[in-house]
């Protein structure tokens, strides 16, 4: 058995991995790659088998955000020209969740620009997650900025299954990236929608001129807080944010990131996200080994790979689609 196999059979024998293990992996040779990612299957396969989750995004508010957040075309420091459009009505959430069921996407995210919702705002989400409830029997997961315990509180009656709120880049790196809310902020965030009941889902975004060591950290703060959906982006760097021109991935090196997170985060959804089709290009496919999830159709403000793309590639990987709809009430 090579080096990373019995590194993987350890963790699945409950052994966290040391800080020189997991920098290993970020540092191995390319040359290893093939037997990493088989390692890390072996984590992946005895938690989730063969299946992969899908999920849609439907950006629902676009643009006017206050926060300086330097990745970010909608954020208030930005000169990317982006659509820019307040909170969509009702029957457009819906409209997007009848997309969501059609691509047999298990999980529906519903996102918004901003710090956090207006109460106009969550009541607008809020009646649209009831309804596709009823029709679609989807899982849904809300993106809508900070929250106080009060809007955590609606969204979990109106059904909302699961929270995202991205701790983005580590502790030591966060001022580096956006000064207009604290690293603590988002940490509270997520603390709070698990108090609330829902599922919390915390992601990264790596390439933003972090270090190795930044990386390693963001996966042990994520298995600390108990995220139970990982989504790993990878900068695409847009023209008109203070990132622009940052080009610092390659994809092998992304597909040792995913590695990383599953070898830290083993029972976890880790979900390929933003970047995928431009930083892991033609090594898209061997992302899967790691992870176990993937987003289907479009991102926030850059354009995704078709969708029929998306499941030709499951196909001819002959992974399943693992269908995470509710029975629809009649």
């Amino acid at each position: 058995m090579g080096k990373w196999k019995e590194l993987a059979g350890r963790v699945l024998d409950g052994v966290e991995l040391t800080e020189s293990e997991a920098m290993s992996i970020l540092e191995s040779p390319d040359e290893e790659l093939l037997e990493l990612l088989d390692a890390a299957y072996m984590i992946r396969h005895f938690y989730f088998k063969n299946k992969i989750k899908l999920n849609m995004i439907i950006n629902t508010k676009s643009g006017l955000c206050p926060e300086n957040c330097g990745y970010c075309a909608q954020s208030s420091i930005s000169d990317a020209p982006v659509q820019k459009y307040r909170m969509v009505d009702k029957d457009t959430i819906l409209k997007g969740a009848e997309q969501a069921f059609k691509l047999n996407a298990g999980t529906y995210c519903i996102v918004a620009s901003g710090r956090g919702p207006s109460d106009k705002e969550l009541d607008t989400v809020a009646s649209a997650i009831r309804e596709i409830k009823h029709r679609y029997g989807l899982k849904v997961c809300a993106c809508l900025g900070i929250l106080n315990p009060s809007q955590a509180g609606i969204l979990k009656e109106a059904g909302v299954d699961r929270y995202n709120h991205n701790l983005n880049t580590s502790k030591n790196h966060h001022e580096e990236i956006t000064t207009s809310h604290t690293y603590q902020d988002r940490v509270d965030t997520v603390e709070l929608v698990k108090k609330s009941g829902i599922s919390p889902c915390s992601g990264v975004i790596v390439g933003m001129k972090e270090t190795k060591q930044d990386v390693v950290d963001m996966a042990r703060s994520l298995k600390n807080l108990n995220a139970d959906s990982i989504p790993v982006n990878f900068l695409h760097a847009i023209d008109g944010t203070p990132l622009e021109g940052v080009n610092e991935l390659n994809p092998r090196y992304c597909l040792k990131v995913l590695c990383l997170m599953r070898f830290i985060n083993p029972s976890k959804e880790i979900r390929i996200s933003g970047g995928r089709e431009v930083n892991l290009r033609s090594l898209q496919p061997l992302g899967l080994y790691p992870a176990n999830s993937i987003f289907v159709g479009d991102y926030l403000t850059t354009a995704g790979q078709e969708s029929t793309a998306d499941h030709r590639m499951l196909e001819d990987l002959g992974f399943e689609i693992e269908f995470a709809k509710e029975e629809v009430k009649a």
